[in-house]
């Protein structure tokens, strides 16, 4: 089983940025699209952004285009965050997630019920 710890939040200005960390150990999968969520209090949790298993295709929600970016470094198992421009509506515990299913790739947009194993998630505070 996958092992998935976050790092990198913390508070910050709007306007600021953020980079989160996403480390897995354990069995890990380099053939699974790997994502990030977030959940703001009273909210259901969201899509943020998901990468392919060999970090060549990716997919943003509408509310993070332009300013977040999904990486990842395949050698050291770990899916980065960049978060740019961010806005007080961006406050949330962030997760990651491995896809369930090895190799796949979503012909619309990725549900989260494709994804299995998550993370304790970090929490981003971004203040006005």
């Amino acid at each position: 089983q996958v092992r998935l710890v976050e790092s990198g939040g913390g508070l910050v200005q709007a306007g600021g940025s953020l980079r989160l960390s996403c480390a897995a150990s354990g069995r890990t999968a380099s053939t699974n699209s790997m994502g990030w969520f977030r959940q703001a209090t009273g909210k259901e949790r969201e899509l943020v952004a998901v990468i392919s298993w060999n970090g060549d295709r990716t997919y943003s929600g509408d509310s993070v285009k332009g300013r977040f970016t999904i990486s990842r470094d395949t050698t050291e198992n770990t899916v980065y965050l960049q978060m740019n421009s961010l806005k007080p509506e961006d406050t949330a515990i962030y997760y990651c997630a491995q896809d369930r299913r090895a190799w796949r790739w979503y012909s619309g947009s990725p549900d989260i019920s494709d994804f299995g194993s998550w993370g304790q998630g970090t929490q981003v505070t971004v203040s006005s």
